[in-house]
């Protein structure tokens, strides 16, 4: 079974983009988080937890939906390795079902770490001012 997980970190933003992508690739069930990424208790992880059998494949639209830190993805990763249950990142293209999302699994740092990276570059790429706005911003 597909199992979706989306997350957004307030009220104000939309889940509509996730939760469409989700059910667009056949994901049964989709459990929601409105909560931020940082906060180390999440409601709907727990659920994932309860939900979650051998089998099933976990569905996110970003890696950073699941985990806010290298650290987190890969205690992720191990969790649901260990119970025979797929991971599949559609914005990264990562799914641990197939022969080449296995092998990730043995080199799960190393993706995902880049995919996390790539994430980062973007997020800052897309905010108004730069983090550095006063160094860019020299004579």
């Amino acid at each position: 079974m597909l199992i979706g997980y989306a997350r957004v970190s307030t009220h104000d933003q939309n889940l509509d983009l996730q939760q469409d992508a989700l059910k667009e690739v056949g994901c049964e069930r989709v459990i929601i988080d409105t909560i931020s990424g940082a906060a180390s208790a999440r409601p709907g992880l727990t659920q994932l937890k309860d939900i979650l059998r051998a089998g099933d494949t976990l569905v996110v639209w970003r890696l950073d939906r699941l985990g806010r830190s290298l650290k987190d993805l890969i205690a992720w990763v191990g969790w649901l390795e260990e119970r025979k249950i797929g991971l599949r990142s559609l914005h990264e293209a990562i799914d641990t079902t197939t022969p080449a999302g296995k092998l990730m699994g043995w080199m799960a740092p190393a993706p995902i770490g880049v995919a996390m990276r790539h994430n980062a570059d973007v997020d800052i790429c897309l905010q108004e001012e730069p983090p550095n706005a006063s160094y860019h911003n020299r004579p």
